[in-house]
């Protein structure tokens, strides 16, 4: 008998623009990164202007952004497996805007210091949401449009890496703290209502299984292991953490110390990393379906790679500009590269575990290095620091290397019979 295909899709493959998934995701990213840079910047400006620029307070705002991702991403990706994505990303923005107007009622009669939970709560949230939304793309579209859909989306981001800080900013200076956080509770508000346009979820095969959340996790660990695709993506998410946790918090010095101009030089380097972002990730949506994935991801390292090395060696601003261009031009290339590898090599039951696995690697590899970096910075010099960002990047680009010419395999989330087996393999494994 023959297969109906699922109701999202019809025969013809329609138009990316036209597919309503793809469309209520976007305008949900929309409106999150409405919600989060106005929340970010917001807070960070408060919290500097009530501490008179403490350094301590200010560095627990990173805290309360990057430790959810080391507590709950594995966590809150097993949840995500095992959870309808719509429902979970609808509920996910609606307690985080439940939990941003608290924050404000308590800000407006309490103490200023809750402002801290209306970062590390949406943070919490996030990491149950975002595998979530990585399943719908997997779900409902097409193998063919995955990663032009995944361009379109980094190219969302690329935008408020230029604007964010600006609308955070803004938000801030004219309106103060209390309006900039209800901005943001209404824009997590607008992010679920533009979800709720979602089709209904569909159920999944693997959703009869009766497996505790343990057993699922050490599945979820088992099947990265197995999979030499996903073992090498994480070791280059790994090299990447590593070289990036090098330069993120050392940027202000190549300003100051390497071309000796004052710090306010700095917003140059984030414009134009910003500008080739954008243009990085149209690109890439023009070429999506000419070039395979793990060969945008494995040019985007090289590239990163050099314009580090060119950087870190510079004492020339146009260069340094130059070099910090291509880094922004190359940037979508190794995110939608890695998120699109993660799509296509990974059936559609185990995405949130293996998302789960492989963000806390990169992460905790980043925040590792950067504790380290003012300690090394005092040992070493800039350009020793910046080379070896660059050799990192370098090492994470061999570990893609054997997967260069390796054919697309694509697994669909309505596991084939003969397939079932496969999957069901790695879970008998650790029961």
């Amino acid at each position: 008998m023959e297969k109906k295909a699922p109701a999202t899709l019809s025969n013809k493959e329609p138009n990316l623009f036209t597919n309503r998934v793809f469309q209520a995701i976007i305008f949900s990213g929309l409106f999150l990164q409405i919600g989060i840079w106005v929340r970010n910047f917001a807070v960070l400006l408060f919290v500097m202007e009530q501490t008179n620029g403490n350094a301590f307070a200010i560095s627990m705002i990173s805290v309360a952004e990057f430790a959810p991702i080391f507590i709950f991403s594995f966590i809150g990706g097993t949840f995500a497996d095992r959870w309808s994505p719509k429902k979970t990303m609808v509920w996910c923005d609606v307690l985080s805007a439940i939990s941003v107007f608290a924050v404000l009622i308590t800000l407006i009669f309490g103490s200023w210091k809750v402002v801290f939970f209306a970062t590390l709560i949406s943070a919490i949230l996030s990491q149950f949401s975002q595998p979530s939304g990585m399943k719908l793309f997997k779900m409902h579209l097409p193998e063919d449009q995955i990663q032009t859909g995944m361009s379109v989306y980094q190219t969302v981001f690329a935008v408020f890496m230029v604007l964010g800080p600006i609308l955070g900013t803004f938000a801030f200076q004219s309106f103060g703290i209390n309006i900039s956080i209800a901005i943001t509770g209404l824009a997590f508000l607008l992010s679920a209502g533009a979800l709720a346009f979602l089709p209904k979820d569909r159920k999944l095969e693997g959703e009869t299984r009766k497996t505790t959340l343990w057993q699922e996790m050490k599945s979820g660990v088992s099947y990265v292991l197995q999979k030499k695709e996903l073992s090498l993506l994480g070791l280059c998410f790994l090299a990447a953490g590593l070289g990036l946790g090098f330069i993120q918090p050392l940027s202000i010095f190549l300003v100051t110390e390497q071309l000796g101009l004052p710090k306010e030089n700095l917003q140059w380097l984030f414009m134009v990393n910003g500008i080739g972002m954008i243009l990085g990730g149209a690109g890439v949506m023009i070429f999506a379906k000419k070039v395979a994935p793990q060969r945008l991801l494995a040019f985007g390292m090289l590239v990163n790679a050099i314009g580090l090395a060119v950087m870190g060696l510079s004492t020339n601003l146009w260069v340094t500009l130059t070099a910090e261009f291509f880094n922004g031009l190359m940037l979508p290339c190794i995110q939608i590269g890695i998120n699109t590898m993660i799509l296509q090599r990974t059936e559609g039951e185990f995405i949130g575990r293996v998302n789960g696995i492989l963000s806390p690697l990169f992460t905790g590899s980043m925040v590792l290095t950067m504790s380290a970096a003012g300690m090394l910075k005092e040992q070493f010099s800039l350009v020793a620091i910046f080379e070896t960002a660059a050799f990192f990047f370098i090492l994470g680009m061999f570990f893609i290397l054997p997967l260069y010419n390796q054919k697309m395999e694509t697994k669909s989330l309505d596991t084939h019979p003969q397939d079932k087996g496969k999957v069901s393999e790695v879970v008998k494994n650790d029961m």
